[in-house]
Parts: structure tokens; C-alpha cells; sequence
């Protein structure tokens, strides 16, 4: 039995940090914006360097899930479909510059989920071999995808990267599964995993497979990192003891900057590019879900910087067996 978790070109140089910490920075909302139509909800995932952003919107009456294109000029696709989803769930979660998105789909005649490139408006299928579902949630301009899988037990759930067609698993040692969310251009992930108590908690995964976790901030009852750029600037949500769950971005795991959208208890920042613009979403008081289009400024003047406790880092290990099924946060 599964049990599903739901949770509420070439390198670009990096920017100069040099007299700059992540509690001196501050997050400027651009915008915030709509699918279009009536009782939808908007879920934008990843935002590649041209500032054009991939996402899911889902129709709050009936439930089925679309992926969305937007470009940086705010122009809308019209909603996409994965043409083998004939269980009413097409995720859009991750673009790079080239346009190209990755994503996921459910088969209706099992639930299982499996994975999708789209390059202009042709679909190719992108199913970890020998797994019985497939995950995919970021690729990099190279077209290397991180993700998560279910091995062909059907209950293993492991993080995998695939890197120019050569797929790597691994998993956080002890946890009940493992989520690889993004993968930069110098092959840094960005991700998080359950515990055996289903609680999450973010990780880091270096170029040389290094893993660095738990990350989370003091006293968060649930934490999650879903996007780093290529200078490995990470973004992602928590969520703290009175559930309130907050936006998070930090430059390096020692402390981190949190952003709540005025007046809302969930806010979350899904993807950042290498400018520092940072998409994400908001959930209003009636339900609804909205993108927002913000950007790190590092030189301004934070009073959220939140510091981290310990954290332990560890060379990977052989993934372990583990029974049970974590579905994907959006």
C-alpha cells in the first residue's frame, strides 16, 4: 500500500557576494498574477534566466491539474496536457533557458505518476528505467533533470539525478523518502525528504554527491527547499508551530531570510533564476492560490534573518529501503 504525503546555455557567471550575507537581504514582490478564468488555482514552479516561468494551475471545482507556460512578458499558454494523463493530473515544474520543461503525469488506470520532457509543443517520455513512477522536478540548461522515483518494488522512494542520460539515486540515510527538486548547472540539488514520522526537512546535495541536512530553521514543524540558481542560492517554504507557513531564501545554510505575502499564512518560493527573481505562490483567505513574481535584493535591510541550528554533512551513502509513498509538495 502506498501512503502519499500532501503537503497544504553554458553556466552563467555568478554574481560578486563579496561584503554581502543572506540577513542583510530583502525579497521585492514584482507582481502577483492569475491563470486566467475563474476558480483557478495558480501554482508557479520553476523560473528559468529569460524570466519565463512553468507551473501547474488546477481547477478548484473539479480538481484536475494543468501545466501552464508564462513568458516574461506575462503572457499565458493556454493549459497543457501530457497526452498519456488520463488520470486529470499534468504537472508543469521545471523550464531552462532553452524553453525546455520537465514535468509529471498520472496514469489513470493505476495512479502512477510518470515523467515528461516538453520542447516547444512535442511531448518525450522520461521514466527512470526499471521504476515503477517517475518524478521529474528540475532541469538545467544542459537538460540534466532531478526528481524523484518509486523503484519497481513499489514502495522504495529514493531522489535521483539524471546527468547527460546517466541516471544517479540517492537517498537522505534514515529517511522515509527522498525529493531532488532542482539541479543547477554545476550539478548542485536542492531538495528535502521525510523522516520515518513523516515530518520534511531540507537538504543540499553538492556536485561531488556531498550531502548537506536537516536544513530548516529553528522550531519549523515542516520544512521543504524546492529551487537554487547557479550561483546555489535556494529557495523554498516552512512551516512554524502556530501553522503559518513562510517563504525562505537563503545563500548558504547558516541563516536565511523569510517572507510572508501581506496578509496571508502560506506563502511559498518555488523557484529562483540566476538574476535572483523568485517565483512562488500565495493562499488568500477564501482558498485561492495566486503566483507571485518577487527579487533578492542583497543590500537591503532584514529583520526576518532566521539562523539555522546544526546541521550534518555527510558523503552519500547506498540508498536504503524504505516502505511508503511521499507525494511531491507543490
Amino acid at each position: 500500500m502506498k501512503v502519499r504525503h500532501l503537503l497544504s546555455a553554458a553556466a552563467l557567471v555568478a554574481l560578486p557576494l563579496i561584503g554581502t550575507v543572506a540577513s542583510a537581504a530583502t525579497i521585492e514582490v514584482i507582481e502577483t498574477f492569475d491563470f486566467p478564468g475563474a476558480g483557478k488555482l495558480t501554482q508557479p514552479q520553476k523560473i528559468n534566466d529569460r524570466g519565463d516561468i512553468v507551473g501547474t494551475v488546477i481547477d478548484a471545482a473539479t480538481g484536475v491539474s494543468k501545466g501552464f507556460y508564462r513568458s516574461r512578458n506575462g503572457r499565458f499558454s493556454g493549459p497543457f496536457v501530457e497526452p498519456n494523463d488520463t488520470g486529470g493530473l499534468t504537472n508543469g515544474r521545471g523550464i531552462n533557458n532553452a524553453r525546455v520543461i520537465c514535468g509529471n503525469y498520472t496514469d489513470g488506470s493505476d495512479g502512477r505518476s510518470h515523467g515528461y520532457l516538453l520542447a516547444g509543443h512535442v511531448f518525450t517520455s522520461f521514466d527512470v528505467p526499471d521504476a515503477s513512477e517517475t518524478l521529474p522536478f528540475g532541469i538545467n540548461n544542459a537538460g540534466d533533470v532531478a526528481g524523484t522515483l518509486v523503484a519497481s518494488d513499489g514502495v522504495t522512494q529514493n531522489a535521483f539525478v539524471s546527468v547527460g542520460g546517466a541516471v544517479t539515486i540517492f537517498a537522505i540515510p534514515d529517511a522515509a523518502a527522498s525529493l531532488a527538486y532542482q539541479v543547477n548547472d554545476s550539478n548542485q540539488i536542492a531538495g528535502f525528504y521525510f523522516d520515518t514520522d513523516s515530518v520534511t526537512h531540507g537538504f543540499l546535495r553538492a556536485s561531488d554527491g556531498t550531502l548537506t541536512y536537516p536544513i530548516e530553521p529553528e522550531g519549523a514543524t515542516a520544512t521543504a527547499l524546492f529551487g537554487n540558481n547557479d550561483s546555489n542560492w535556494v529557495v523554498g517554504r516552512y512551516t512554524d508551530a502556530a501553522g503559518v507557513t513562510h517563504g525562505l531564501f537563503f545563500l548558504t545554510p547558516d541563516e536565511l531570510v523569510t517572507f510572508d505575502y501581506p496578509g496571508a499564512t502560506f506563502t511559498s518560493f518555488n523557484g529562483i533564476n540566476a538574476q535572483g527573481y523568485i517565483t512562488g505562490r500565495y493562499g488568500d483567505a477564501d482558498g485561492g492560490e495566486h503566483g507571485i513574481l518577487a527579487r533578492v535584493n542583497l543590500n537591503g535591510t532584514s529583520n526576518t534573518s532566521t539562523t539555522l541550528p546544526a546541521k550534518v554533512t555527510k558523503p552519500v551513502p547506498s540508498p536504503p529501503v524504505r516502505s511508503g509513498m511521499a507525494a511531491a509538495a507543490l
